[in-house]
């Protein structure tokens, strides 16, 4: 909960929820850096509603062993909260915790919602987490891509973040009784916080004298983590022929960490580090930083797990009018992009796609803010999804 991604794509559904007389219970597990430094926020965020939270620390090293002790950790803590508040049902997300849904599930008969938030098997190996040449890690791999059929198979219901993983989640021939029940729904944006209109005069100024952006730069952006998937590089030799193409371009890379990495592949495609403003945000500080945008950028390596991929920072850059400049072959991105006519995709990386993409930002930006905006409004908002969690939350509670 301490990560952006549980402030974002878990708290705010769960408040949403709890105003139809739901309690709930999140049981997570945080990196102790993360927990010291976010506890007291998360705290705040969630002391108004029936929400309690217990929080486990997180184990990276040593691999797999790490993994092996937090899943003992989070069985055990599951197990003595089930005890004492008595769960009518266990809602998680993919990976370690359908473990511990599975069990509750087979042990007390409580209901199960199987939140799919991506392929995560898959993911591991696209993201090279996983080598699956190596015996141990492809053993790894068959585990739980077995565990994935058996928690669609035997949740109450299911849920997808695209279109596209629904579709390919209907393909599979090995799954009994298809199709099985699966709603979509992407992740949301909090559209108040991430409202162009409510945007901190003072607060940006500060932010443009500390980063030393001037009224005439072009700013292209990026928002989130990098590494794994995200194609940083690819990002910056973008941004490279951008520069060549624009003298005041700039690019704002918003990260919470890699910095150090961002500037070595910047160095790497030739940027000039005067092009270059990386910094770092609080959750309520991003649409301040986003508003200083043209356009927003983010490549994500085009794999089999990303089908099932709905970036948080898409919806989020939309919400506050901004275009994106973005890669096809991700969730429903794509089609997101033609429909509301919000932004440029690239179908490869190659140099020649990147300056088709570029002449267009100069000579046919045609994009309104306005127009991005109620994209986001139609496809991303918070309440849609609290809606879509109710109707299947209502759904498993009437089976």
């Amino acid at each position: 909960m301490t990560d952006p991604l549980g402030q974002s794509q878990v708290i705010p559904y769960l408040i949403g929820l709890s105003k139809y007389d739901y309690d709930f219970t999140i049981l997570s597990c945080d990196k102790p850096d993360n927990y010291k430094a976010n506890k007291e926020y998360v705290q705040k965020l969630i002391t108004p509603y029936p929400i309690q939270w217990v929080s486990l620390p997180y184990h990276k090293q040593p691999p797999i062993l790490s993994s092996l002790y937090d899943f003992w950790l989070l069985k055990r803590k599951a197990e003595q909260l089930h005890k004492k508040e008595k769960f009518d049902m266990v809602h998680t997300r993919v990976g370690l915790p359908t473990l511990v849904a599975l069990y509750l599930q087979k042990k007390y008969s409580i209901k199960f919602l199987n939140d799919i938030r991506g392929f995560w098997a898959d993911e591991r190996v696209d993201g090279g987490m996983w080598n699956i040449k190596s015996p141990l890690y492809k053993s790894i791999y068959q585990f739980f891509k077995k565990k994935e059929i058996a928690c669609l198979t035997k949740a109450d219901y299911n849920v997808c973040l695209t279109y596209a993983a629904e579709k390919e989640i209907h393909s599979w021939q090995n799954i009994p009784a298809q199709p099985v029940p699966l709603e979509v729904i992407p992740c949301s944006v909090d559209l108040d916080l991430f409202d162009p209109l409510t945007i901190n005069r003072e607060v940006k100024e500060q932010f443009k004298k500390e980063l030393r952006i001037s009224d005439d730069d072009f700013i292209i952006s990026y928002l989130g983590s990098i590494g794994g998937w995200y194609l940083t590089e690819e990002m910056l030799r973008f941004c490279k022929l951008v520069s060549d193409k624009i003298p005041k371009a700039k690019f704002l890379f918003i990260s919470p960490h890699q910095h150090t990495a961002i500037a070595n592949a910047a160095a790497k495609v030739g940027l000039l580090p005067d092009k270059l403003i990386i910094t770092h945000a609080k959750r309520y500080e991003v649409p301040i930083l986003l508003s200083f945008s043209n356009y927003s950028i983010f490549f994500i390596k085009p794999c089999y797990s990303k089908i099932s991929s709905s970036p948080t920072k898409h919806g989020e850059i939309m919400s506050m009018g901004i275009p994106v400049i973005t890669n096809s072959g991700v969730g429903d991105i794509s089609t997101i992009i033609a429909k509301y006519n919000s932004g440029y995709v690239v179908n490869d990386f190659s140099d020649e796609s990147f300056i088709i993409a570029i002449n267009k930002i100069i000579h046919d930006d045609l994009f309104d803010k306005n127009t991005i905006r109620d994209g986001a409004k139609k496809f991303y908002a918070l309440e849609n999804a609290v809606n879509k969690y109710k109707k299947v939350y209502t759904a498993i509670f009437d089976k």
